[in-house]
This record gives C-alpha cells, sequence and structure tokens, in this order.
C-alpha cells in the first residue's frame, strides 16, 4: 500500500543504460534554461550546437569508472540527475553534475537529493563543485542551502590549472570552485 508521503519523497535511482539518452536531453535542457534566462539568446556561452553542457562534458562524467550518476526521481517521475565522483583513496569527491527539470525548480528537490547524495558517502571528507560566475542560482543554493564554500573564482587572471587554455574565452573561464569540509583530516 503506498501511501502520499512515499510517492513524494525523492530518491536516487542508477541511471539504467536505456534512459542515458534522454538523461544527456534533460542534462542539456536544463543548463540551457539557466543560461537563457541570464543571457537570452546569446551564444557565446554555449559548448556545442547551442548547448551549454556538451554531450562530450556529460558523457565523460557518466563514462568515468568513478562516477556514479543518479536519476532524481519524485514519485514516478523524473525529475533531475546528478553525477558524482567518488575517490576511495582520499576521500576528496566531487559533485559533477546535477540539473534539476526547470518545472521543478524550487521545491525543494535538489536539497533533498544533494542529502541522499552525502547519506550514500559518510566517508567522503571534502565535496568540491563548480559552478559559471553567471549561475546565480546555483551559487545560491551551493553556498546558502548545502553549506559549501567558495574556494576559488577560475577566470582569465587565475586559470583553471586542470583546464590549461591560452584562449580567454575558454568554457572554464570565470567559474567559481565550491568546497564542503564533512571531516576535519
Amino acid at each position: 500500500m503506498n501511501n502520499s508521503a512515499d510517492e513524494e519523497r525523492i530518491r536516487l535511482i542508477p541511471l539504467k543504460r536505456y534512459d542515458r539518452e534522454q538523461f544527456i536531453k534533460d542534462n542539456q535542457e536544463a543548463f540551457k534554461y539557466g543560461a537563457m534566462e541570464e543571457f537570452g539568446l546569446r551564444d557565446d556561452h554555449f559548448e556545442e550546437d547551442g548547448e551549454i553542457i556538451s554531450r562530450e562534458t556529460i558523457e565523460r562524467c557518466i563514462d568515468d569508472p568513478y562516477s556514479e550518476t543518479y536519476r532524481i526521481v519524485l514519485g514516478k517521475r523524473n525529475v533531475g540527475g546528478i553525477i558524482v565522483h567518488i575517490d576511495p583513496e582520499t576521500n576528496h569527491n566531487e559533485l559533477e553534475i546535477m540539473f534539476i527539470a526547470p518545472n521543478e525548480h524550487s521545491k525543494g528537490i535538489g536539497q533533498a537529493a544533494w542529502w541522499e547524495i552525502e547519506a550514500l558517502h559518510p566517508e567522503t571528507e571534502v565535496w568540491e563543485t563548480c559552478t559559471p560566475y553567471f549561475e546565480i542560482r546555483n551559487i545560491h543554493f551551493y553556498v546558502n542551502c548545502l553549506g559549501f564554500h567558495i574556494v576559488e573564482f577560475f577566470n582569465s587572471k587565475h586559470p583553471d590549472p586542470n583546464y590549461p587554455s591560452e584562449n580567454s574565452d575558454d568554457e572554464h573561464d570565470g567559474m567559481f570552485r565550491f568546497e564542503k569540509v564533512m571531516k576535519q583530516e
């Protein structure tokens, strides 16, 4: 017997092979929505073919052997997705991608999904993630809702050492890096 509380509970379901293509499309739609809200039809923040986040980037994250990819499910509906990279040697883990369907924003779904991730990985000492400078909604979410701290800002004067580029218009230019310390070393 299902009660309505169970139907409204956020669940993380490992990504199924048959859902991979839709997961990628849903991810791109959610990221594009944020950029379009901020910039309109300007295309200078897009990685490929009008997408904020490229298929290649998403697939690289999904296919990483240390990554876990989940659908965020509310009731019976897919309402988002999350990919985390788990480093079992250092316990310094990374939130690589998290998205919520635009029509599901501001309902506490992202926060509930994140608490599920933290519960799945109590061994984590530090969580890390990045977001572009223009994603004010994400910055608010990571800092004010989840307890992350901004620790670095990558830009032309301080490039991301993981993505060296001579081009100041690089996709990693203008990115905030966040950390959430879970355990003191």
